[in-house]
């Protein structure tokens, strides 16, 4: 096994051994999304091998890592564990294992050793501004390891369970705003048409809060228990939605190949209105070229405003503000004005952009 990186594109794959040999190899399979791959050797099939760990590290444990740094060939260096459960951004199933060892660029794809000879992990990636190891360095842990090198050797894919929602933490803005009493859950952006979720009742704005009756701590929680899951499983899902809680019961579909969402985007369109305090500037998204039929373009942000603070750009379309669709700016100052009235300290706007559908909590206090 060896990351996804090493091997990706490549015409040939050559696997070389301390004794000096050579031998050719193929590629049976890769999974971007987990950066692992799979490769066989020919040749021979009585090579010494490293078995995973069959248990999760401890903060604190000392580790080995192996691999080929600069070229130089067989290196160990040694560590601790820092940190588990890592989210590098580098895609929504990350999980790493983070340590202090020396990694640097060719220690890609060795093992993360603990000091009983296990591999607790596969390198995989550092953190570093300066091109070398400065002590912060990523592992694939061995259970995820062991669950995709799996489907790569008997299928020569990896195929994961997908219910049809794009998904985001639970801020504690957002959950004011909700009405929830905990920043616990995945809430619910959208809902992907004709999608499980979707037949199964569940719409934006929703917050799921478990699966098969284990709690979802937040959006990442969501997507590793679904991803590890095979399609056409049956699972129930726990959901708060407009204040009440349900339980609905769907049948994964399986993750299609990944996409990257676009969005046209006008920069310099006059706008009809403005939302002062909050530092917007609107139009009729009907009235932008580009923009659709649906919702409130945004045609301004003002960079010191609440709205700039919140991520908001130019381009982007609000849809609804408080669980009530927009169509014009006057929407927008409507349902702003109602949230103040009822004593809100910020209000939810659901918006589209060039990322996506997401939600956004905006503080009243300075609009």
């Amino acid at each position: 096994m060896t990351n996804n990186h090493v091997v990706d594109k490549a015409s040939n794959v050559q696997v070389k051994t301390d004794d000096g040999k050579t031998y050719d190899a193929k590629v049976i399979g890769t999974d971007p999304r987990s950066d692992l791959a799979l490769i066989k050797v020919d040749g021979r099939n009585d090579f010494p091998y490293a078995r995973l760990s069959d248990k999760s590290p401890r903060i604190g444990d000392w580790v080995l890592a192996v691999g080929n740094p600069f070229g130089l060939g067989g290196t160990v260096t040694a560590g601790i564990v820092s940190a588990r459960s890592r989210d590098i951004g580098a895609g929504p199933y990350d999980d790493f294992i983070q340590i202090d060892a020396p990694v640097n660029k060719g220690n890609s794809g060795g093992p993360t050793f603990d000091v009983d000879g296990n591999v607790i992990g596969v390198n995989t990636a550092i953190f570093s501004p300066s091109g070398g190891s400065v002590g912060i360095a990523f592992a694939i842990p061995s259970d995820t390891v062991r669950t995709v090198i799996a489907q790569l050797r008997d299928h020569g894919s990896v195929t994961r369970g997908w219910i049809g929602v794009q998904i985001q933490p639970v801020t504690r803005e957002i959950a004011e705003s909700l009405g929830l009493k905990k920043t616990e859950g995945a809430l619910v952006a959208e809902a992907q048409a004709n999608g499980p979720a979707a037949k199964a009742g569940i719409s934006s704005g929703a917050v799921i809060t478990s699966v098969n009756g284990s709690a979802v701590a937040d959006a990442r929680d969501l997507a590793k228990k679904i991803g590890g899951m095979q399609p056409g499983n049956s699972v129930k899902i726990g959901v708060i939605e407009k204040g009440a809680e349900k339980t609905v019961t769907l049948t994964l579909g399986e993750l299609p190949a990944q996409r990257e969402a676009k969005a046209d985007t006008q920069d310099n369109q006059k706008s009809d209105s403005d939302v002062g305090k909050l530092g917007l500037t609107l139009a009729p998204a009907s009235s932008v070229a580009g923009a659709g039929s649906q919702g409130v373009v945004i045609t301004g942000v003002d960079p010191n405003g609440a709205a700039a603070e919140a991520g908001f750009k130019s381009g982007d379309v609000i849809l609804d503000v408080a669980g009530r669709s927009v169509s014009s700016p006057a929407d927008v100052r409507q349902a702003l004005a109602d949230a103040r009235d009822a004593s809100k300290k910020n209000v939810l706007m659901r918006v589209k952009s060039g990322e996506g559908t997401r939600f956004v909590a905006i503080p009243l206090s300075r609009g």
